[in-house]
Order: structure tokens, then C-alpha cells, then sequence
């Protein structure tokens, strides 16, 4: 079992940085891989980033590659998103999830565990 809670979310301007974090609990937290998903109203839930188990491997969607950067930190129990170089279609709740199916990392059905979301808004 575990609990995923995300936070950092905010209001940030067009080209600024916002580092969200995710806070697990649960005794096998290392077990899972994390990833990042972000969803805009009307649209389908959008597969971000995901790290493994062990932090050796990291995963980005096209659309964030070069600009956002995963990390974890298995004794803190934490798993980050450092976003720098916002845009405005950015804006989106962002959840954290986990699963123990890293060969479908991209596909959020994989994901057992989810937060309740962090707002990110970025003015153009």
C-alpha cells in the first residue's frame, strides 16, 4: 500500500521554473516505479515523465523532454519533478502515481497509486 500526496504546485509566468515534489508513505515505496501525469480540463489524463524502481532509468514525454527532469530520493521517500521553461500549455493538474509495471510506464491504467494532484498555472 501506498499514499502519494504532491505539492509545489503554483502560478508561475511563461518561461519560469516550478519543482514539484511527491511525498510516499509506505514500507515498499522502493519497489515502484513513479511516474507524472498531468491532466487539463476536457482533456485525456497525459503521461509526463516516469522514473524506475531504482532511479537508473527516466522517461519523458516528447513534449517536456529537454525542459523537465525526474528524480527520487528512496530514503526520503520523495519523488520530483523540476520543470523549468514553462509554457502556457503546460497548465494542468499534475498527479504522481506508482506501479510496479515499468514496460508500460507511459499508460496510466499501469498506475496503482495516485495523489490528489497539484495545479500548475503558467501565464503567457
Amino acid at each position: 500500500q501506498v499514499r502519494l500526496v504532491e505539492s509545489g504546485g503554483g502560478l508561475v509566468q511563461a518561461g519560469g521554473s516550478l519543482r514539484l515534489s511527491c511525498a510516499a508513505s509506505g514500507r515498499t515505496f522502493n519497489s515502484y516505479a513513479m511516474g507524472w501525469f498531468r491532466q487539463a480540463p476536457g482533456k485525456e489524463r497525459e503521461f509526463v515523465s516516469a522514473i524506475s524502481w531504482d532511479g537508473r532509468s527516466t522517461r519523458y514525454a516528447d513534449s517536456v523532454k529537454g525542459r523537465f527532469t525526474i528524480s527520487r530520493d528512496n530514503a526520503k521517500n520523495t519523488v520530483s519533478l523540476q520543470m523549468n521553461s514553462l509554457k502556457p500549455e503546460d497548465t494542468s493538474l499534475y498527479y504522481c502515481a506508482a506501479t510496479l509495471r515499468w514496460a508500460v510506464y507511459s499508460s496510466y491504467v499501469a498506475y496503482d497509486y495516485w495523489g490528489q494532484g497539484t495545479q500548475v498555472t503558467v501565464s503567457s
